[in-house]
């Protein structure tokens, strides 16, 4: 990958940078060394520890290694396994927030990312505080534990304290952002929630316009919560204003036997 700019004019004296909530290590993966070595700098004066992969395999290789990475910044355009692939893998083995970074601001592979797996998607030459602003609030949503009530309804059960999704007595892996999104609507369970309200709450207010993005974090959702998507159970649209939670009366059907 060409050299590329990654953080945008310096910030001023007077602008204050977010703290992290406590230590935090993230996992760096860019196979650029000038990125590498910019962004290290940016996170580690910021107080996070910081370790490199070059490419997808290694990342691959850091998390088998090590359980104890907070967050992954993770590049698209590397050589070898790809980020959109590394992103997929990663997904199998943890629920760790992903941030996407890249040059590229298509909206087709904005989809692509969050269809694989990123909770937030950051577009090169980015500054710093829009950085550490991403970062921490992906963090914050991935460790929130309001006080909510657990939920249960026929073969779904949702303990939102420890944050674990049980379908059919089985756990169920959620990204931070399909779990906040699950989260949020469970807290309007029956009432309509439009697009914008849960992009916002999801992302922020710069995101509200981002509708697409939402139906594939909805769609990733149903496939996961869903036991017949043909027949939906939980998660119903509105038709040209968002979505609601509410689990219909009727015995949901059983998963097919896997061959």
């Amino acid at each position: 990958m060409a050299n590329t700019l990654i953080l945008s004019h310096p910030q001023p004296q007077s602008t204050k940078l977010l703290s992290p909530m406590g230590a935090a290590k993230i996992l760096l993966v860019d196979d650029d060394a000038h990125v590498r070595r910019a962004l290290r700098t940016t996170l580690a004066s910021s107080g996070y520890t910081v370790v490199e992969a070059r490419t997808g395999e290694e990342a691959i290789e850091e998390i088998h290694a090590d359980g104890t990475v907070d967050m992954i910044l993770l590049d698209i355009k590397m050589p070898g396994m790809g980020g959109f692939e590394a992103c997929r893998k990663i997904r199998k083995m943890s629920d760790v927030p992903v941030l996407v970074i890249s040059v590229c601001r298509t909206q087709e592979e904005k989809v692509q990312a969050f269809d694989a797996g990123a909770d937030d998607y950051l577009v090169k030459p980015f500054g710093i505080q829009e950085l550490l602003s991403r970062i921490h609030a992906l963090r914050r949503r991935s460790s929130d534990s309001e006080d909510m009530p657990p939920f249960e309804s026929g073969e779904l059960k949702v303990d939102f304290e420890r944050r674990r999704v049980i379908l059919e007595g089985q756990t169920i892996h959620l990204t931070p952002s399909e779990f906040e999104l699950l989260r949020f609507l469970v807290l309007h369970e029956g009432k309509p929630v439009a697009h914008n309200t849960l992009l916002q709450s999801l992302w922020g207010p710069e995101h509200t316009h981002e509708v697409q993005r939402l139906r594939v974090t909805i769609n990733q959702l149903r496939r996961k919560i869903e036991l017949d998507p043909a027949r939906i159970r939980y998660i119903h649209t509105e038709h040209q204003f968002g979505y609601r939670f509410e689990p219909s009366p009727q015995k949901p059907a059983k998963r097919k036997a896997k061959d």
